[in-house]
């Protein structure tokens, strides 16, 4: 699709540095987006589009704008969209979807493209890459590791402000319970099953 293309270059260009929300973690959102696609009867174009702008606003996790990334991002994909060849109707898909993906604004998306989003996203924050982009979002932040009384929140509630680990806890280990399409489940149990490796050979280490 060669409004995809054109999408995907503008985005590129502004994208922000920041290399937990970079323009490869927009493609890699993109890949398991297309997968999804697949198999869901959905609409592909509407779905990889709003990948493509997911993260067109992304303010870094000790901003206090944090959790208005998706709103803004959102409204400024508005904006963007009227340029290209997509009706009224198309554009509050995509927006909507971009809108209500955040895992901080605990919704479900009304549109099976918006869950198909939801669901790409999310698998980015699991799996090998998921902890990469955790220590990476941690050594931006100046953030612990862990808790050294308590790493792994046996006897505490977890506090991802804090310390790094506590986000597994937090939010990572909980997602596939989160996930909305069968195919984003599956793949889903597949990458917590190795953050769960990760955490035990972690115990054994520290």
């Amino acid at each position: 699709m060669k409004v995809l293309k054109s999408l995907a270059e503008e985005v590129k260009t502004r994208m922000s540095n920041d290399s937990a929300h970079d323009f490869e973690h927009v493609m890699r959102v993109y890949k398991n987006a297309e997968k999804i696609c697949k198999k869901e009867k959905c609409n592909s174009k509407l779905v990889l589009t709003a990948v493509l702008l997911h993260d067109i606003v992304s303010y870094p996790k000790s901003d206090k704008r944090s959790n208005l990334s998706s709103i803004h991002s959102s409204e400024l994909s508005k904006k963007i969209l009227k340029n290209y060849d997509f009706s009224k109707e198309e554009i509050k898909i995509v927006s909507d979807a971009i809108r209500d993906h955040s895992f901080s604004k605990n919704k479900i998306p009304d549109t099976l493209e918006g869950k198909i989003l939801q669901d790409a996203d999310r698998l980015d924050a699991i799996g090998a890459i998921g902890i990469a982009r955790v220590f990476a979002v941690a050594g931006y932040e100046r953030r612990p590791f862990y808790n050294k009384n308590d790493p792994f929140c046996k006897h505490r509630n977890p506090d991802d402000t804090k310390w790094t680990l506590d986000h597994f806890y937090k939010k990572l280990l909980r997602l596939e319970s989160f996930m909305n399409t069968s195919s984003g489940k599956s793949e889903a149990k597949k990458r917590i099953k190795f953050l769960k490796n990760f955490v035990h050979e972690l115990e054994n280490e520290i």
